[in-house]
């Protein structure tokens, strides 16, 4: 039965499955089939239609709570880490879906097979991603869903759902590229509490978001040119529209840039956009 699914079909079954770790065996499962498709080891696999939900299939646990009910801890302690670790595995966990959303959602859009490519093997690495995080969460005696979590990562998926250059600006372009601006310092966090493995994640995380914020970037910038619009006032546009709140300095201008995100997309969106960027680095 799998053989004979569409893309975007395979994408709406990883939507549609609810525990972490067997959505993110099933993502991994169907984008290795997917890229052996496109080598010419299996039959092709058609993009389709589908009908996603507009929300993603979760497990009872974690609990979801506003942002303002979730817990804070010190991430100087054994708790505060693992309540780090546990956000990044909930993140981790939204990315798989949005990144599979994205293909059920939008694969009526004419668009190249590049951009399939690119966003199913995000949806793999995101899945990696999170099983990484989880068998840290694991070695120091927790896991995933032993701590409530965010309920608002959806939103944006949610508020784009009609609108694919939106989703582009809003998931990648912003969210995503802040994950680039705040990954540093938890590298240093868990660096001081002596935890390798941890580091270890981290840095493979850190340096494959890159690419995700490249993706969002490329094809931004190539649904602009098809409409020949201005990039950069579109995205302030729809920023604007779709993101609840300023953008939030310090920026990883470094990263940014290699993603194909340069100052003048996120300085003027940003909460002290006038500010002496010098003191805020």
């Amino acid at each position: 039965m799998t053989d004979t699914l569409t893309l975007a079909e395979r994408a709406t079954e990883v939507l549609t499955t609810a525990d972490g770790r067997t959505k993110t065996a099933l993502s991994r499962a169907h984008a290795a089939e997917w890229f052996a498709a496109r080598r010419g080891d299996r039959d092709p696999i058609e993009i389709g239609v589908a009908q996603p939900p507009l929300r993603p299939a979760r497990p009872d646990k974690p609990e979801l709570l506003s942002p303002r009910d979730v817990p804070r801890r010190r991430p100087g302690s054994r708790p505060g880490q693992i309540a780090l670790l546990h956000a990044v595995a909930h993140i981790e966990l939204n990315a798989v879906d949005l990144h599979w959303d994205i293909i059920a959602r939008f694969s009526h859009v004419p668009m190249p097979m590049g951009f399939f490519d690119d966003w199913v093997k995000s949806a793999d690495e995101e899945s990696r991603h999170f099983n990484m995080i989880c068998d840290c969460l694991e070695a120091l005696d927790s896991h995933y869903g032993a701590l409530p979590a965010h309920a608002g990562m959806w939103r944006a998926a949610e508020d784009t759902a009609e609108d694919l250059m939106g989703r582009l600006a809003v998931v990648p372009m912003v969210l995503e590229a802040r994950g680039l601006d705040v990954t540093p310092g938890m590298i240093d966090i868990f660096k001081k509490a002596k935890l390798p493995d941890v580091v270890d994640a981290l840095n493979v995380i850190y340096a494959e978001e890159v690419s995700h914020v490249a993706y969002g970037s490329k094809w931004f910038h190539f649904l602009c040119g098809r409409e020949n619009a201005d990039p950069k006032d579109v995205f302030h546009q729809l920023v604007r529209r779709y993101f609840h709140g300023a953008l939030k300095p310090p920026f990883n201008e470094e990263k940014r840039a290699e993603a194909g995100l340069p100052p003048d997309f996120y300085w003027p969106l940003a909460e002290d956009p006038v500010g002496d960027r010098g003191e805020m680095k």
